[in-house]
């Protein structure tokens, strides 16, 4: 999308694409109207970023615009923000990897793990690979103060292929409210609330970037690895977004909140902080035709409703207890998988992985 989808056609389509025009005309139909884009101001790369790991397998375009990191038999890679924020509105465009991608994980999100070992606060979008004809899903989750044994994931899969072209993926991160959204159709909100406590992330993030081999969980629960043979795996970011309040986490914490109180109300009168009633109704529609599991209805996991969900009973009829579709999607059970490296060996901060399919 580049702020509206667009919806023609320049030639006629074989009965090969049928499908995939039926996908595309149903998509315009539910996305197209809300999909008016934001008013961002992107940065370079050295404006805002630098390598994390894998320096080797980062490269950056000549204009500095736009970065693509790989993934070979030696490593992954991927970035950093050249500051931790509090509160933010986090985002690129991203083009994943194309054919066979299984075990491939490709994860923007944000996290202050190295600083906050024990109670660090999370916001994520991990892309998992498929085998070859399969598409890429993703899921979105967080974590608070530490809270990783209460996962808050969610499972989903995209109205287009995320490796034929650029879409943007954002984090909206405030004192209110958090929303995840593909392109500009918000796909999850959580409102915060007094109930949520310390599970609700409240301390300066840094934004990652990363590309790397997760064989042991990502693709059908680890039954399909990576194969170094279509290496490399490429995944390529630009149009880079970081609005948000930079600070030294030691030197201010515990007084980020109050410091970033401007940059915080700033934020929450941007556009993208407003969810429109058609933004609204676009976020249902993706809820209710791409979403395959939800940790509000796993009532098997928690049997007392987390206090951030929002439970729409139609949406919830459509759900297992176990939080998995009743029909279609993905049914296998997961475990979670923690993975944990330092930011000076390269690799993503602390996750809580669930395996999908």
């Amino acid at each position: 999308m580049q702020g509206r989808l667009r919806c023609s056609l320049s030639q006629t389509l074989t009965p090969v694409f049928f499908f995939f025009f039926i996908i595309f005309l149903w998509s315009c139909f539910f996305f197209g109207p809300s999909t008016a884009a934001f008013n961002l101001t992107t940065l370079s790369f050295d404006e805002g970023y630098s390598p994390l790991f894998g320096d080797a397998n980062l490269v950056r375009s000549p204009d500095g615009r736009s970065v693509r990191l790989l993934l070979d038999v030696y490593t992954g890679s991927g970035f950093i923000s050249s500051s931790m924020h509090q509160y933010g509105f986090f985002s690129a465009k991203i083009k994943l990897p194309s054919d066979y991608t299984a075990g491939v994980v490709v994860a923007f999100y944000t996290s202050n793990g190295d600083v906050f070992e024990k109670t660090h606060d999370e916001l994520d979008f991990e892309f998992l690979g498929n085998i070859e004809g399969k598409p890429w899903r993703f899921q979105t989750n967080l974590y608070g103060n530490g809270s990783t044994n209460r996962g808050r994931e969610e499972r989903y899969n995209l109205w287009f292929d995320p490796s034929k072209g650029f879409h943007r993926y954002s984090i909206l991160w405030t004192s209110k409210n958090i929303i995840f959204y593909v392109d500009e159709v918000p796909i999850r909100e959580v409102v915060a609330n007094a109930e949520m406590g310390g599970d609700y992330p409240s301390k300066p993030m840094s934004l990652y970037a990363t590309i790397w081999d997760a064989s042991n969980w990502a693709t059908s629960g680890g039954r399909y690895k990576v194969d170094y043979k279509y290496a490399p795996f490429t995944s390529e970011f630009n149009d880079l977004v970081l609005d948000g309040c930079p600070m030294d986490p030691i030197q201010s914490f515990p007084n980020t909140t109050t410091a970033c109180s401007d940059r915080d109300a700033w934020l929450r009168s941007r556009d993208y902080a407003v969810i429109t009633p058609k933004q609204r109704a676009a976020m249902r529609k993706f809820r209710q035709h791409y979403m395959y599991y939800s940790y509000c209805y796993d009532t098997l996991r928690y049997p007392v409703t987390p206090p951030e969900c929002v439970v729409d009973a139609t949406e919830k009829m459509r759900f297992q207890d176990s939080g998995r579709l009743k029909f279609g999607g993905s049914h296998r059970k997961s475990r979670a998988h923690r993975k944990r490296r330092s930011r000076g060996t390269g690799a993503s901060m602390s996750n809580e992985h669930q395996t999908d399919m």
